[in-house]
């Protein structure tokens, strides 16, 4: 099937499992058929690598449709800004060719990442002892905090309000008080905050906008939209491994409120499925391996964060985790990537079912004290023991991955679409 027969009006994708599950690639892949590219949720703590002809693009705020020449991006209400880290972002786009600020849309209701936000990640995961959840230290729920605190500072703030730095002097005062008598930390320096959010105003302030009009305008004049989400279903703030998650909804409620488009146009979901499991940071995590292997595995996967360069913790597949982001995105069809990281494997397992106390569970357990006791029921399927990174049609894969691919359809009960078998826009099969 070819990629243009994929296409929807409007297509969401998400990660089914904690994130790095290559959807980056992805949107880059199928952003070729849309006008429009709209980021709703998360900041700059996700990274979407992409590849293209040899060369590597990391994206932290920019949707990766922007490797298009003729998309609009659109980063949404229901993203986190870093002033700082976005136009270095655009900077490096810029050097390499990319026209950015002529094609980049920035919600004017988008909430900014701060330098006190930053400090008070950083101190606050400092002093838990066993409790640390293993963030970024990117200011990323602190933002999130102040903006349920309704204490942020907006995008839109800094072109629609004349007293915005007055705004800023105020949540620097405040946030070095806690500071002071909580945390013994030295104090932000408002007039640099300031200063760095006058930057951002002076080169991007053109791009700032109502995203939610420009949005809907595209529907009406019935331009393709393709939604791009960051992380995964698994690190969502209701329906992740809690605490263990990010700060905002990285499912598919978190496109309606972080978007403003309404549930009835989403056309199509797609849901992006790593051919095995990975995730960053601490929390619950089943079908994780250990030792030579999961090294091997790390290795063979070139699994360590975009964004961070951390680590990933490696597991096999779990079908219980990804059937339960299925049944909560509604995801109608899947992309499995990095197939090509197991073809040196003699044979590879399949999680398919959890047991609690000897009982088999129905599906997905809700609270993370249940994840870290569950006993895994598993599948093992042979290798296909040859590489695969220049097939590119279904019918010329190793029989063994075939099944292997027919398995995971059949448990989850999705068709799979896509199949990855490298980094490159050209290492992709359409199914």
């Amino acid at each position: 099937m070819p990629v243009s027969s994929m296409k929807s009006k409007i297509l969401l994708i998400l990660g089914a499992q904690w994130g790095d599950e290559g959807k980056g690639k992805v949107v880059d892949l199928l952003g070729e058929s849309y006008q429009v590219v709209a980021r709703f949720q998360g900041g700059p703590n996700a990274g979407h690598t992409v590849n293209i002809s040899g060369k590597q693009f990391i994206l932290h705020h920019i949707p990766s449709g922007i490797l298009h020449g003729h998309t609009t991006c659109v980063i949404g209400n229901g993203v986190v800004i870093d002033p700082e880290t976005i136009l270095v972002e655009i900077d490096e786009l810029e050097e390499k060719g990319f026209d950015v600020c002529g094609r980049l849309l920035i919600s004017e209701n988008a909430h900014f990442i701060l330098p006190y936000h930053k400090v008070m990640d950083r101190v606050s995961e400092a002093i838990k002892e066993n409790s640390a959840i293993g963030t970024t230290g990117r200011g990323i729920g602190p933002a999130y905090a102040d903006k349920i605190n309704r204490e942020g500072i907006r995008v839109g703030d800094l072109v629609h309000l004349d007293n915005w730095q007055d705004l800023v002097r105020e949540n620097v005062r405040i946030k070095n008080i806690y500071f002071k008598k909580v945390y013994d930390e030295p104090p932000v320096d408002a007039d640099l905050v300031i200063h760095l959010l006058q930057i951002f105003k002076d080169r991007l302030g053109s791009c700032i906008t109502d995203t939610v009009h420009f949005l809907h305008q595209a529907i009406e004049n019935d331009q393709g939209i393709l939604l791009e989400g960051a992380q995964g279903t698994l690190l969502d703030i209701d329906f992740g491994t809690y605490p263990y998650v990010t700060s905002s909804n990285t499912m598919i409620g978190g496109v309606l409120t972080g978007l403003g488009v309404e549930p009835r146009g989403i056309d199509q979901v797609l849901g992006i499925l790593k051919a095995y499991t990975t995730r960053v940071g601490n929390g619950p995590f089943p079908t994780e391996l250990e030792g030579e292997f999961e090294e091997k595995l790390r290795q063979l996967g070139g699994e360590y964060g975009a964004t961070t360069g951390r680590p990933r913790r490696c597991g096999w597949l779990d079908c219980v985790a990804a059937k339960y982001a299925i049944q909560i995105n509604g995801i109608d069809s899947l992309c499995i990537t990095k197939m090509d990281v197991l073809d040196t494997l003699d044979e590879i397992k399949i999680c398919t079912g959890y047991k609690y106390k000897g009982e088999m569970l129905p599906g997905y357990p809700q609270y993370s004290h249940k994840l870290n006791a569950v006993e895994l029921v598993y599948e093992t399927l042979p290798g296909w023991s040859q590489s695969i990174t220049e097939v590119r049609t279904y019918d010329d894969l190793p029989e063994a991955a075939k099944k292997y691919l027919a398995r995971i359809s059949e448990i989850l009960d999705v068709p799979i679409y896509i199949v990855s078998v490298g980094p490159g826009r050209d290492q992709t099969i359409i199914c």
